[in-house]
């Protein structure tokens, strides 16, 4: 072989072997590249976003508290918040104090300015139980202005708090839409967990319409695993344009801590209650005055629906804005003003948020057809409640509890109102093995009497960190104690 040829062969074989490995390289270093592109991004939030969030301080006096072994800056209610009774400084030998003044920390954001001649006025946004009960709140901005700020309006049911201060130099933060929000896209939680100021974490959405958690009245939770912690609550979780899309309000945890679950009332809930809270220091919520539930598989075969799509009236009350638009029970209801219905705790929150008075367009099937009623929604009082889930169930004790209506009381030959049924109870579950059957009537939990699924399960919420739970159950007329353990 002469020289020339044997010089074209290496040629070729170094190109090969150059051609092979700079895929490899290429990949290595587009995928660096990419990274440091999103870790750009989350600074650029940071950046952004983070003059605008606040750290508040609340100071309040608790009459008849109890004292425990150890005290903490963040206060007890926000700690069984997070972590229940289990955490540990939590006694059960408490001693009863007639007053006890209390520290507790949370985070909140600018959400609106009002500027121009005398209205240097700035709105913050946050939890209600931030801020619940409190004398004294201090709101310090990340450039170490303080400032006094005072409750503007506050809705437990919600768990939204707005509250107000004297500046203007402090821009409001953008404000996104959570409803185009998507499982997986990554978001932001900015806040001051443990009092640590201005802290970034970062995660994706996990899901969507989180409800029946016992947390509020009205739930429609986005779940994340960016990481929240005490102090946290009241702060901003942002897409990566910067743009909120919810506030950070609660974790589940077994163990104490942190487990990569958290959830954030969307944005879109929570500037409606905000906005009625800044024009009138309350919320008032539509009614229509139905009890609803979910439409399973079974439900819809037994209708003889071919999709399970839409949600089951299955109660209208006397004298409500539902019977007199002529809503019957059995309707299934597929549209509200033209949008899918498919949640029940949507729907509640759609009708809450309808201003009473207001005529809305309702969708059904009925008997196999689709019909249009038109309902003027009511105005919600503290006795009434806007649209009743049906049922609900606890995976814990394996059973599924519904209210009880006029026609499962005849049905069950029980008095409507008082306690909830259990309609099913899962073979092999802690129930089942405790004798408990369908039919049989809870009336309290822990002590507490339930006469509502929401009531019910509030109550059994309380018990999650325990994994356990005392019942007063009556089944057949005769009543009985009955603790589960889990």
């Amino acid at each position: 072989m002469n020289n020339s040829l044997k010089s074209f062969s290496i040629f070729t074989l170094c190109l090969l072997i150059f051609s092979i490995l700079t895929p490899a390289y290429s990949a290595e270093e587009g995928g660096i590249a990419s990274l440091r592109q999103t870790g750009k991004a989350f600074a650029s939030v940071a950046k952004k976003d983070s003059p605008s969030v606040v750290f508040i301080k609340v100071e309040s006096v608790r009459k008849g508290s109890t004292e425990t072994p150890f005290q903490t800056p963040f206060g007890d209610d926000m700690l069984r918040r997070f972590f229940g009774d289990q955490f540990p400084g939590f006694s059960n030998q408490q001693r009863a104090q007639p007053e006890q003044h209390m520290v507790a920390e949370g985070s909140g954001f600018v959400y609106k300015v009002d500027e121009g001649f005398l209205k240097n006025k700035t709105y913050i946004l946050t939890n209600n139980h931030v801020v619940e009960n409190a004398e004294k709140i201090k709101i310090t901005f990340q450039d170490g202005k303080e400032f006094k700020g005072k409750v503007v309006g506050a809705d437990p049911k919600s768990d939204i708090a707005v509250l107000q201060i004297d500046d203007d130099s402090h821009p409001a933060l953008s404000i996104g839409d959570s409803s185009a929000l998507e499982v997986g896209e990554w978001v932001i939680a900015l806040g001051n967990p443990f009092g640590l100021s201005h802290t970034l974490t970062v995660g994706v959405v996990s899901a969507k319409g989180r409800s029946g958690l016992g947390i509020n009245d009205y739930e429609d939770f986005i779940q994340t695993d960016a990481a929240i912690n005490p102090g946290n609550s009241g702060g901003p979780l942002l897409n990566l344009d910067g743009q909120v899309i919810g506030i950070n309000t609660a974790i589940f945890s077994r163990s104490g801590g942190y487990m990569g679950v958290g959830f954030a009332i969307p944005i879109n809930l929570a500037t409606k209650i905000a906005q009625q809270l800044i024009d009138t220091g309350h919320v008032t919520r539509g009614y229509l005055g139905v009890v609803i539930q979910s439409l399973t598989q079974e439900l819809a075969q037994s209708f003889g629906l071919k999709e399970n799509k839409g949600i089951l009236v299955s109660q209208v009350t006397d004298n409500s804005p539902a019977k007199r638009a002529g809503l019957k029970a059995g309707d299934l209801i597929i549209r509200y003003e033209g949008k899918p219905v498919d949640d029940v705790a949507e729907f509640r929150n759609q009708v809450a948020l309808t201003e009473p008075g207001k005529e809305r367009e309702i969708t059904v099937i009925r008997d196999g057809k689709e019909k249009t009623i038109h309902v003027t929604i009511g105005k919600l009082d503290e006795t009434q409640t806007v649209a009743s889930d049906g049922s609900v169930k606890a995976d814990e004790l394996g059973i599924t509890v519904e209210s009880i209506t006029p026609d499962l009381a005849d049905k069950y030959d029980i008095e409507a109102g008082k306690g909830v049924l259990i309609t099913d109870v899962r073979p092999n579950s802690i129930a089942a093995m405790s004798g408990l059957r369908a039919g049989t009537v809870i009336f309290e939990v822990n002590r507490e009497k339930v006469n509502s699924v929401s009531a019910f399960s509030k109550a059994l919420q309380k018990s999650k960190n325990d994994k356990r739970v005392l019942l007063l159950v009556s089944n057949k007329g005769m009543s009985s104690y009955i603790v589960l353990k889990w």
